[in-house]
């Protein structure tokens, strides 16, 4: 199950945990990976990822596309939070935890700035050897860069349905 990011319980996620984010991710980074599935964190990125848990870094799937996300341990134990106090008999609501929450990684940043990607993790976001890391906000995206290249080719393509954005967008301007 994949997740739109118009559904009512992604949004509130997203608006509730705006909030507590301390750096901005922002731009894109074309990186290798080594044959043990090490990413190496683009060096003008390691201290601003380091945050208060030094070289801790959780990467989970995500739920509405095939890639993976990359926080700081402070930020996705704020994520993890607002997750595990979502009423469990909500069906949607668990298979979110499950997606989340069950395929949530520690990683430790070590002293080259590399970080492991686990096997089932590159798996299912179709990463081998090259992959994008892209900013967004308050987290990092990581793509196969395949993948990327065809999504980003796609956006060019989609057409923004203002009605469906959060009233809290309303005062910017594109």
């Amino acid at each position: 199950m994949v997740f739109s990011a118009n559904s009512t319980i992604t949004k509130q996620l997203i608006i509730n945990t705006s909030e507590f984010y301390t750096t901005v991710a922002r731009g894109s980074n074309h990186i290798n990976l080594d044959a043990k599935g090490r990413m190496s964190i683009p060096t003008k990125l390691r201290d601003a990822l380091k945050g208060e848990s030094d070289e801790q870094l959780v990467v989970t799937i995500s739920p509405s596309d095939r890639c993976l996300m990359l926080y700081k341990l402070e930020d996705w134990q704020e994520v993890e939070k607002k997750l595990t106090a979502l009423p469990t008999l909500n069906a949607q609501v668990r298979q979110l935890k499950r997606m989340l929450i069950g395929h949530a990684d520690d990683c430790a940043m070590d002293g080259s700035g590399r970080i492991l990607i686990p096997v089932n993790l590159r798996e299912f976001a179709g990463i081998d050897r090259k992959a994008v890391l892209v900013g967004q906000g308050d987290k990092y995206e990581i793509w196969g860069e395949a993948q990327w290249l065809a999504q980003r080719e796609s956006l060019a393509d989609i057409k923004l349905d203002e009605s469906a954005l959060p009233i809290e967008l309303g005062s910017l301007s594109f």
